[in-house]
């Protein structure tokens, strides 16, 4: 095929001019009227002359190939214009006007006439790949995002132009790979372009696009001492493509020829990021485009050597460190390979060094890590994490991203809200309202007023410091392992955070409704009831001390007790008997709560009670701090009596805007129902899998907070905390992420992002069965 099927204009296949210096020297006297001396400039297709004045300016003489259209040459010089004039500190050159007054002249030479330009000589080194530290790496991203930004609003007709180097036109690369050699690049390029056409082409189209530099790689930035990027030269390769193109070629350049290649490629993109955060699609696709670039240069160095043999070593100089990254990606897969980049991993710092950092910056009071091997996690997306080697962890553990990791919703909402407004409830703003009247639209009616906090730990000590005030009573019951929070008050209300330590002597103990091995057993006559009415002896434990009971706070997915799911007459009878003695009843949805137990928003409303109090935390914000104490208007009215209420960050409007996005995105997505169904089926997965396995003593929960508890021995039910540790570990080792709850630790927590599906339980089940074999055989097997 001709060149000119697939690079308008011919610029590649036309002869480079062959002026000398002398002539350069000439030209720029002729034309821009200036004295000085040219030296020569490397180039591929045009001519570039550095040319000293007299006067000590410095300016680039370029001249054109007769292929280059007029029309592009005007638009490079309208983009350098446009970019310096949006973004002033950018290291763009000037342009000198020609003795007519023009931005482009003309040069008569043996090819023919000749385009000629006087464009600003920029300060600063050309720097090896190899070299560029991580300032320069982070840099030069930055300086990537900010060259886009400032070009947004840019447009000119000659943009619509097809170049070769453009990969939104990979498809028209097909002829050109004839060109390469039979063998490993020849099979890469191959089959990089056909998964492009399959995977990418089609979508295309939903990414930004826009005029770009088109070539801002290593060959074309300069660098001041400082690390700084200095110079941003050659605008020869504009057109209207997708942003994402730059920054594919901007990877190329800075990681192929380094042994660091993904953690260097990580760097840059986290300096991109500073400027202009990518969308999730670019995100998926950026080692797509980092591929496809590679096989572009590959075929298009193949196809020039043909044309131009004596040319050979300048064209494919840079060939064998492109093969060598298109195999790494190729080796690496795309997820993997997209993890890699957007980890932003630090240089030196593994994961033991940066355990012992931590160690010392946090001290000894908060050394808890989660396995034992603690995991460094760098991102996050639905419901995998992923480390900072690019390894994906499906995510069975965590309830805070309850509509998943990074929803793209939320994240929108936050970034948006933070960019207009973020400031406290003394002034009006609509979101808290809307927010506060969603979540009492929920609720029984009785419950009609809400109060924004910033947490769970302050939705439940908020709670208690109105119920013992307007009850007059400073006592407390809890279940015998529940987690209500961190502040003094509520870790008083935790006895999962005690040790050795006892109740506190304002706080009571009932026991978690366990009817597997507790106190009373499912197959008893009335086991919820009488759990219920262990309330009467904890009230009699208070009053000896000298408190009556203000508040009966529960947890009614009991996430800290092992994960239990009595029926429905348990928290009847118990709220009933929390009233006759004039005590509130704080329902805890801190982490039951926003459709986990696929029935209704909340865990409570399946047994049909009314709260006085309901607490809301955790995935309210799906990882953004908010929180809420709903409780009943007459409650709020006593202690409006006392004293008012007022909290800086409480129902601040970016808050609000991440809980009106995931109240969006459950009721979107009908995440309670997938909660239900997908549930059901996990359950049931497992139900099976213990038929295989002995050490599964009883599976428990509801929609997707499940509790598989381990055993010793199912006749005796004794707990097997090591086995769950084991089994824990295990499962963190092949990818799978789950916690442990109960009062031995010994139940597997199983409460995943409410997005999880049947695969997703499929996988969790197959890892669990491989898990339980190799725990119960006294090993943690670590794959390679």
């Amino acid at each position: 095929m001709g060149a000119s099927d697939v690079d308008a204009g011919a610029v590649l296949s036309a002869e480079p001019p062959k002026f000398s210096e002398a002539d350069a020297a000439r030209i720029a006297l002729e034309v821009f009227g200036t004295h000085g001396t040219a030296l020569s400039l490397r180039s591929e297709r045009d001519q570039n002359f550095h040319l000293k004045l007299a006067d000590g300016e410095e300016w680039v003489l370029k001249i054109s190939n007769t292929g280059e259209d007029a029309a592009v040459v005007e638009m490079e010089n309208a983009g350098m214009e446009h970019a310096s004039r949006v973004d002033p500190a950018l290291p763009v050159p000037a342009i000198r006007p020609t003795l007519a007054g023009g931005a482009i002249g003309f040069a008569d030479g043996q090819e023919g006439r000749h385009l000629v330009r006087l464009v600003q000589f920029m300060p600063g080194a050309l720097v090896d790949v190899e070299k560029l530290d991580d300032r320069q790496l982070r840099e030069f991203g930055a300086t990537l995002a900010r060259l886009g930004r400032s070009l947004r609003g840019f447009f000119h007709p000659a943009a619509g132009r097809v170049l070769q180097w453009d990969i939104q036109h990979a498809p028209k690369l097909r002829p050109l790979v004839a060109s390469v050699e039979p063998g490993v690049e020849l099979e890469l390029v191959t089959q990089t372009l056909d998964r492009w056409e399959s995977a990418v082409e089609p979508r295309f189209s939903l990414l930004r696009a826009q005029i770009v530099h088109g070539d801002l790689s290593l060959d074309n930035a300069l660098f001041a001492p400082d690390g700084t990027v200095s110079g941003v030269i050659d605008f020869g390769d504009m057109s209207h493509t997708a942003l994402l193109c730059d920054l594919a070629v901007g990877l190329v350049s800075t990681m192929a020829g380094r042994v660091d290649a993904l953690r260097a490629g990580a760097v840059v993109v986290a300096g991109y990021e500073t400027v202009m955060p990518l969308e999730p699609l670019e995100r998926e696709l950026l080692p797509a485009f980092v591929e496809m670039r590679l096989a572009t240069s590959l075929a298009i160095a193949a196809w020039r050597v043909g044309m131009y043999p004596d040319n050979a070593d300048y064209i494919t100089v840079d060939s064998p460190r492109f093969l060598s990254l298109l195999s790494e990606l190729e080796g690496l897969g795309a997820e993997a390979a997209a993890a890699a980049l957007a980890s932003n991993c630090l240089p030196g710092v593994g994961g033991d060094e940066l355990v012992r950092r931590r160690r010392r910056a946090f001290g000894p009071a908060m050394q808890s890590l989660t396995y034992d091997r603690p995991l460094q996690m760098v991102r996050a997306e639905g419901v995998w994490m992923i480390d900072a080697g690019g390894r994906r962890y499906l995510d069975a553990y965590n309830n805070v991203p309850v509509v998943g990791h990074s929803h793209p919703r939320v994240a929108d909402a936050i970034a948006r809200q933070g960019r207009l407004l973020s400031t406290n409830m003394r002034y009006l703003h609509a979101a808290a309202v809307e927010l506060a009247e969603r979540l009492l639209s929920t609720t029984p009616p009785e419950i009609d007023t809400c109060l924004f906090v910033n947490s769970g730990s302050e939705a439940n000590e908020l709670a208690w410091r109105i119920l013992t005030a307007t009850t007059g009573q400073g006592g407390g019951v809890v279940t015998e392992h529940a987690y209500h929070g961190v502040t003094t008050a509520t870790a008083a209300l935790s006895p999962e955070e005690w040790g050795d330590q006892g109740p506190p002597a304002h706080v009571a103990l009932i026991p978690a409704p366990d009817g597997y091995r507790g106190q009373f057993r499912y197959e008893e006559d009335r086991y919820a009831e009488r759990y219920a009415a262990c309330l009467d002896d904890a009230v009699a434990t208070l009053r000896e001390r000298g408190f009556e009971p203000g508040a009966v706070v529960i947890d009614s997915g009991y996430t800290s007790d092992g994960i239990l799911a009595p029926p429905p007459e348990y928290l009847r009878e118990l709220v009933r008997r929390a009233h006759d003695v004039g005590a509130g009843f704080v329902a805890d949805e801190v982490q039951a709560g926003h459709g986990r137990t696929g029935e209704h928003l909340w865990s409570f409303t399946a047994s049909g009670v009314v709260p006085d109090m309901v607490t809301l935390g955790k995935p309210m914000g799906n990882g953004y701090p908010v929180a809420a104490v709903l409780l009943r208007s007459d409650i709020a009215a006593a202690m409006a009596e006392r004293t008012t209420y007022f909290s800086t960050f409480g129902g601040n409007p970016v808050a609000c805007a991440a809980a009106l996005a995931v109240l969006d995105v459950i009721e979107e997505e009908q995440l309670i129902d997938n909660a239900r169904v997908v549930g059901a089926y996990l359950r049931g997965l497992l139900e099976e899998l213990a038929a295989s396995h002995a050490s599964i003593g009883e599976v428990r929960g509801r929609g997707l907070m499940i509790g598989v508890e381990l055993v010793v021995d199912r006749e005796t039910r004794e707990p097997d905390s090591a086995l769950a540790r084991s089994v824990v570990n295990h499962l963190r080792e092949s990818g799978v992420l789950v916690g442990r709850s109960g009062k031995a630790d010994s139940a597997l927590k199983i409460r995943p992002p409410l997005v999880f599906k049947r695969d997703h339980a499929d996988l969790l089940v197959t890892r669990l069965d491989e898990a339980l074999a190799a725990a119960a055989g006294g090993r943690v097997v670590i794959p390679e």
